[in-house]
């Protein structure tokens, strides 16, 4: 959350700086066009409608893996629950690539911004790039911390007068690294990484659900809420499902469970209800609005596709489970595309 905080700071004191270059904007982006769909009596009771439906299709998604311990199809370590997953994952890519990216890059060579830098440098592009190496860094770091925790430091061979082969083989299949012997079995390695996968992917959606939460609430178009509100209850459904599936693999407490699961339910509704708050003085084409919505989206954009790519398809793809059968890698590759085309076709509309 500390990470999430910083680039929230940073993005506002880049804000800042860029004001010589917003107050040169045409002048009709700060009033908005005419345009007949823009009734703020109207808009209100689609707002509440996203409100409740957003609401209750996140906890459906996001709680659905949960219980999936007690449905045979659907177990943790079953070929359903992978195809599952990897669709999940290919929704969360699709959704990076499709929607938030392009979004960005629209916002961000919008006519409304001066020429000068937003015309002249890729910004979406340039902090996308960065957002995901930073998601890198931040996925890498953390899991060395948790390991460094979470193990004992190594023991010398020679303390035991046994070689390395025996000492793993007496503690039941441990790690070994450099010189000596870590206590800590690959099981406990392979959680963690389940744990930092979660919180990091947690983080990512949880910019991107702000994003969209605000944006809605703000926007008095009511022509553009009605079509908003099915494809991001479908967009949430599944993305929760994702989600869901990473925490559920990451066997953390009922009470983080319930956590993780409560801040990705409630923050895009809470977004909305700050946007309606908001919707007086905010205007969706005003330079200020597209340059922050637009870079917050840009890194949201990064953390999503790399999240997707290498945290979960890459790791389950290259796991024993999916490498000891190509039968299985097709359906899960299969489920990933049809992910992305879900997404694709959603497109059109959100």
């Amino acid at each position: 959350m500390a990470t999430t905080k910083l680039v929230y700071i940073l993005l506002i004191l880049f804000t800042f700086t860029v004001s010589p270059a917003i107050s040169t904007a045409p002048e009709h982006c700060d009033s908005g066009f005419d345009n007949p769909c823009i009734n703020k009596a109207k808009a209100l009771p689609l707002k509440i409608v996203a409100i409740v439906a957003i609401l209750t299709t996140s906890l459906i998604g996001v709680t659905s893996p949960l219980f999936s311990r007690y449905i045979s199809f659907l177990r943790p370590d079953g070929n359903g629950f992978m195809i599952v997953k990897c669709f999940s994952s290919g929704i969360i890519l699709g959704t990076g690539f499709m929607h938030v990216l392009p979004d960005s890059f629209e916002m961000l060579s919008s006519k409304c911004l001066s020429d000068n830098p937003w015309h002249k440098f890729p910004f979406a592009g340039f902090v996308a790039m960065m957002s995901g190496l930073v998601t890198l860094a931040i996925d890498s770091i953390t899991t060395s911390l948790y390991t460094g925790k979470n193990s004992v430091g190594p023991v010398p061979d020679e303390k035991y007068g046994i070689d390395q082969e025996k000492a793993i083989h007496m503690v039941g299949h441990n790690h070994s690294h450099g010189h000596g012997v870590v206590l800590a079995t690959k099981d406990d390695g392979q959680l963690l990484r389940y744990q930092v996968i979660a919180m990091v992917l947690e983080v990512g959606i949880l910019f991107h659900s702000v994003v969209i939460g605000l944006s809605l609430g703000a926007t008095n178009d009511s022509c553009t809420i009605k079509g908003l509100i099915i494809a991001l209850c479908f967009h949430h459904l599944f993305e929760g499902i994702g989600l869901g599936g990473c925490i559920l693999q990451a066997d953390f407490t009922n009470v983080k469970k319930f956590l993780m699961a409560f801040f990705f339910t409630g923050t895009t509704p809470c977004g909305i209800f700050l946007g309606i708050a908001l919707s007086s003085i905010y205007r969706d084409n005003s330079p200020t609005a597209l340059i922050t919505i637009g870079l917050l989206n840009a890194c949201s954009a990064g953390m999503l596709i790399y999240m997707a790519l290498v945290d979960l398809l890459a790791t389950e793809f290259m796991g024993s489970m999916l490498q000891g059968s190509i039968k299985l890698q097709i359906k899960c590759f299969t489920a990933a595309l049809l992910g992305c085309a879900v997404m694709s076709v959603v497109a059109v509309w959100a």
